[in-house]
């Protein structure tokens, strides 16, 4: 408990709250890092999710391709990049960025299209009967309905992201990594734990987030539709009752 003791009290010191080492520039540090990757991997993910979704097409070969994504040393493959790139600051973020991609592409490929996938088969059949072209069964009816299962793949590449940016301080880059990376020689035990809990309360709070979306974006029918089947045994159960009592 004292190592968590002196963490907390490392983090409410005024002094570190300020300056290029100060929380406040590594959380924006890594917040970057983590937005430009997400939404680099969406365009990528995501709209190759939906096509395969949707026509039904490369879908095993999408499942073979995340799954070898997936295996890939995260670490390794940084200092590979990093080598064939270089080490400089401006230099170093390509890499970083690169291999960030390759891991937040795997979730949002599969929420992508196990979302559309998802969609009840007749309510696409009911949509093309009133003349929507694929374009609008798209975009008004499948991606409506398969946005939970969208955001819940989002949300899967953040954390991710999220957890895994610390790498980017190993190839001198900023971010919450930082105070790993430069407390583990020193043995400043007390900093990478600091490190560690910025990164999960951070990923915590963006956790919150993120469920939150995902909750509003259900359609209100198919809420309408989770709710009622208990709402009808409910009426049943009364209507059951009031009979019973009539009848005695």
């Amino acid at each position: 408990m004292n190592a968590f003791a002196e963490a907390f009290a490392w983090i409410g010191d005024p002094s570190h709250w300020s300056g290029p080492d100060g929380i406040p520039t590594r959380l924006a540090e890594h917040l970057a890092y983590t937005g430009l990757t997400v939404v680099i991997a969406i365009l990528i993910a995501v709209t190759l999710g939906l096509y395969i979704g949707h026509t039904g097409r490369f879908r095993g070969a999408s499942i073979g391709a995340t799954s070898a994504l997936r295996a890939l040393p995260t670490l390794g493959l940084l200092t590979y990049l990093a080598i064939a790139f270089g080490f400089g600051i401006r230099l170093a973020l390509i890499p970083t960025i690169i291999v960030l991609v390759v891991l937040a592409i795997p979730p949002l490929l599969a929420g992508a299209y196990s979302g559309i996938e998802s969609v009840d088969p007749r309510t696409v059949d009911a949509a093309r009967s009133m003349g929507m072209t694929e374009w609008q069964i798209l975009w008004k009816v499948e991606i409506p309905l398969a946005l939970p299962l969208i955001i819940g793949g989002v949300r899967s590449a953040v954390l991710q992201v999220v957890a895994t940016a610390t790498v980017a301080a190993y190839i001198s880059l900023g971010g919450l990594g930082r105070y790993i990376i430069d407390a583990l020689p020193v043995r400043d035990y007390t900093k990478v734990l600091v490190g560690a809990l910025l990164v999960t309360l951070l990923a915590l709070v963006l956790e919150g987030i993120l469920i939150s979306i995902q909750r509003l974006t259900v359609p209100a029918g198919v809420r309408a539709i989770r709710t009622s089947p208990p709402l009808r045994r409910v009426r049943a159960t009364g209507q059951n009752a009031s009979a019973a009592s009539r009848a005695t």
